[in-house]
C-alpha cells in the first residue's frame, strides 16, 4: 500500500485486478460531492446551510487518498455489485451463512480492505499485509465477529465478481499456510531495533575496551584476564630464579672440581677477590665470559694452523705473562665468577633469613 489509498487497493484486490486508480475514484467523488451541492442549492444558494456547505472539505475524500463508502459503492455498480451492511436487521433475518457469501468489505475509521473467497477458500487480502492471509471456514465467523468488537464495519459484496485466474486455480487445488504474513513495515522495524541493540552493544564494548578488541563487558572477565597476566609474569620471574639456581650449581660444581685438580692459583688472597668480585656487575661478568670463550676459540685455531710441537713451545713462551695491573688472567675470571655465584647465594639466604 502507497500512502492511505487502501480503498484504491481494496477494490482491486475484490475484483483481482488494476480496475480503479487514485483518478478515477476522484473523479466519481467529485461527481458525489457536486450532486450534494446541488441539493444543497434547492434550499437556496443565499441560505446560511448552503455557504456553510461550501466552506466545508468534501466528505468523499480528502489529499491523503481516503475515500468515503460512497464513493466505493458507486465504483462497484459499475460491475453490478452492491453492498449491504452485514449486522443490519435486514440482512441478519435472511440468516445467512458467512460462508455462503463470496466476499466482504471491511472498514475501520479511515482503512478499508477486502476479504473473499477464492476457490474454496477465503482469504484476507488486507492491503497493509506482505501477503495473502489464509483463513479456514472454521475461524471466518470468528475473525469477523472480533472485526465487529473491534468496532469494524462489514459489509457483504452481492452480485457476481469478474472472473479472475487466482479463483480458477484455486478451485482445483488447496493452498497451506505455514506462518501468518507480516504487516508492511513489520520486518524493517524488527530489522531496524535488531541493528539498533547491536549498536547499543558495540557502544559499550567500545566504552568497556576502548583499546584492545577483546569485546569483553563482563567484569569477571576482566578480573581474570588481569590475574591471567599476573600469573604470566610470576611464571617468568620463577623462570628467571630457576636459570640463578642452575648457574650457581654449576658454578660449585666447578668449583669443587677446580679445588681437587689445584689448578686454581692460591696467591690471591679471597679478600681481594671478593671485594673485586663486588665491584663486577653481572652485564659485565657476562661480557668477560663471552670474551674468554671467544679467546678460547682463537687460541684453538691457531693451534690447528701450527707445524709442529717445537713452534707451539715458541708461540707459547713468548706469549706475555699478564700484568697485575691489567685485565684478569683467565683463571681469575672464573675465580670471579665462582666468587660471585657464592656470594649471591649468601646474600639469598641471608635475605630469607630476615624475613
Amino acid at each position: 500500500q502507497e500512502g492511505s489509498l487502501c480503498a484504491q487497493h481494496c477494490l482491486n484486490n475484490l475484483l483481482q485486478g488494476e480496475y480503479f486508480s487514485p483518478v478515477e475514484l476522484s473523479s466519481i467523488a467529485q461527481q458525489l460531492d457536486e450532486e450534494e451541492r446541488m441539493r444543497m442549492a434547492e434550499g437556496g444558494v443565499s441560505s446560511e446551510e448552503y455557504r456553510t456547505f461550501l466552506q466545508q472539505p468534501s466528505v468523499n475524500m480528502d489529499d491523503s487518498g481516503f475515500f468515503s463508502i460512497q464513493v466505493i459503492s458507486n465504483a462497484l455498480k459499475v460491475w453490478g455489485l452492491e453492498l449491504i451492511l452485514f449486522n443490519s436487521p435486514e440482512y441478519q433475518r435472511l440468516g445467512i451463512d458467512p460462508i455462503n457469501e463470496k466476499s466482504f468489505i471491511c472498514n475501520y475509521k479511515e482503512h478499508w480492505f477486502t476479504v473473499r473467497k477464492l476457490g474454496k477458500q477465503w482469504f484476507n487480502l488486507n492491503s497493509l499485509l506482505m501477503g495473502p492471509e489464509l483463513i479456514s471456514d472454521t475461524y471466518l465467523a470468528l475473525f469477523l465477529a472480533q472485526l465487529q468488537q473491534e468496532g469494524y464495519s462489514i459489509f457483504v459484496v452481492k452480485g457476481d465478481l469478474p472472473d479472475c485466474e487466482a479463483d480458477q486455480l484455486l478451485q482445483m487445488i488447496r493452498v497451506q499456510q505455514m506462518q501468518r504474513p507480516k504487516l508492511i513495515g513489520e520486518e524493517a522495524a524488527q530489522s531496524r531495533d535488531q541493528r539498533l541493540s547491536r549498536s547499543d552493544v558495540d557502544q559499550a564494548t567500545e566504552v568497556n575496551h576502548p583499546f584492545d578488541g577483546t569485546g569483553m563487558l563482563d567484569e569477571d572477565e576482566e578480573n581474570f584476564q588481569r590475574a591471567l597476566a599476573l600469573s604470566r609474569q610470576e611464571i617468568d620471574m620463577e623462570d628467571e630464579e630457576a636459570d640463578l639456581r642452575r648457574a650457581i650449581q654449576l658454578s660449585m660444581q666447578g668449583s669443587r672440581r677446580s679445588e681437587l685438580s689445584g689448578s686454581v692459583p692460591q696467591n690471591v688472597p679471597q679478600s681481594s677477590h671478593s671485594s673485586h668480585t663486588d665491584s663486577i656487575s653481572s652485564e659485565e661478568l657476562r661480557r668477560r665470559r663471552q670474551a674468554y670463550f671467544e679467546k678460547q676459540q682463537q687460541q684453538l685455531q691457531q693451534q690447528d694452523q701450527t707445524p709442529n710441537l717445537q713452534d707451539k713451545a715458541t708461540l707459547s713462551s713468548s706469549t706475555p705473562e699478564p700484568d697485575a695491573g691489567g685485565d684478569m688472567s683467565e683463571d681469575d675470571m672464573l675465580q670471579a665468577a665462582m666468587n660471585m655465584s657464592l656470594e649471591s647465594v649468601r646474600n639469598h639466604l641471608n635475605s630469607e633469613e630476615e624475613k
